[in-house]
């Protein structure tokens, strides 16, 4: 324990003097979750539309009211004809056209029913669900309320029914509060995988990694001496987010924060085990960076923070269960926006453990300790 301790204060203050680590550590991670919240958001606050509308009647002119009062939409143009749309949207200057059929209001007064028409401009298909979700929950809004207006009789063979939805666990709808716990994860995984992966081959590049060689400390303490500074500093990094989040972007913590470090501790020896993976096969810095980027990448888009899992394709789905940071990130919501407790995870932390034992007993086993 002796060796293990002075090897420790050795870390430590070769982390603190190196003047390059300092900012990744404690600048990056800031300036990272501050853009990236705003940066990362699907929300779309102006969208552009013409309307078609040959039946100017109260009820179609109500519609398109409705479209407007709610801060979303903005009216472009009042439309002659199909061939005007169709060139308003060719040019970019709509992102919604809206075609009313003619005897709209006297059809849907009398059957009960009328139909719509929408074509939206899908170039950016996420844009494209996220209008055609607005669009529809407006429409049906509009709808609900054309229903609380008729007779106690309604219209023949149309029955009245009125469908309340609720979101649970994030009423708002608030992209802050579903992106900003994936995204700390994203910067506890970088900070730890970079920093793990560049420490070794540091050695290696100065020339000091030779002395440690010579020396009788065992493989396992030098791995421990390795990956324990930056085992504290992954904590304190997510201590950190948390902290910044909650006072800047106010995002709902409702489960247990122990729970959820405890989760941390062994999802991080997870990723230092594999940046110290990465350091025994590479020799300089700048092959530890890029093949740690190679695989923050992957873990990143296969992750479920930005597409959910579930829409993958089957092939996609399989590679994820290798993913560690996706079980982080699903961990990350369920404690912080469900409440989530041990017992709902355990699944989670049964995996993260065995990939731990395997890349951390890899990552031993690959690096050479010579007499």
């Amino acid at each position: 324990m002796k060796q293990v301790r002075v090897l420790l204060i050795k870390e430590f203050k070769q982390v603190f003097r190196n003047k390059g680590m300092l900012p990744i550590i404690f600048l990056v991670p800031i300036i990272q979750l501050l853009i990236l919240v705003n940066a990362a958001n699907f929300e779309i606050k102006k969208i552009d539309f013409a309307v078609y509308d040959p039946d100017q009647s109260q009820l179609s002119h109500q519609l398109v009211q409705e479209l407007q009062s709610s801060g979303y939409y903005h009216l472009v143009a009042n439309i002659q004809s199909y061939r005007q749309g169709q060139e308003y949207m060719d040019q970019n200057q709509i992102d919604l056209l809206l075609m009313i059929p003619n005897q709209f209001e006297s059809t849907l007064l009398r059957e009960g029913k009328a139909a719509l028409m929408v074509d939206i401009s899908a170039i950016d298909g996420s844009a494209a669900s996220v209008i055609f979700y607005y669009t529809n929950t407006i429409i049906s809004g509009f709808n609900k309320q054309i229903v609380a207006q008729w007779n106690r009789r309604p219209p023949k063979g149309r029955e009245r029914q009125l469908i309340e939805s609720r979101f649970w666990y994030n009423p708002e709808l608030e992209y802050k509060n579903y992106m900003t716990p994936g995204l700390m994860v994203v910067l506890v995984t970088m900070v730890g995988m970079f920093l793990s992966s560049m420490n070794v081959v540091r050695e290696k590049e100065i020339g000091t990694i030779e002395q440690l060689n010579v020396t009788p400390i065992t493989k396992t303490q030098f791995i421990i001496s390795k990956l324990f500074p930056f085992w504290v500093i992954g904590l304190f990094e997510l201590a950190f987010g948390l902290a910044i989040g909650k006072l800047i972007f106010d995002f709902p913590v409702l489960g247990s924060l122990p729970l959820l470090f405890g989760f941390a501790a062994f999802y991080l020896t997870v990723v230092l085990g594999i940046g110290l993976f990465i350091s025994t096969v590479t020799n300089t810095q700048q092959q530890a960076m890029l093949i740690s980027w190679f695989f923050m990448v992957i873990f990143i888009l296969m992750s479920g923070l930005f597409t959910a899992i579930e829409n993958m394709p089957p092939w996609a789905q399989v590679i994820t269960w290798f993913n560690p940071m996706a079980y982080f990130v699903e961990v990350i919501r369920m404690v912080l926006l469900k409440g989530s407790e041990f017992h709902n995870i355990v699944r989670h932390f049964s995996v993260i453990l065995i990939m731990s034992l395997v890349i951390n007993s890899l990552a031993i086993f690959t690096y050479r300790k010579r007499s």
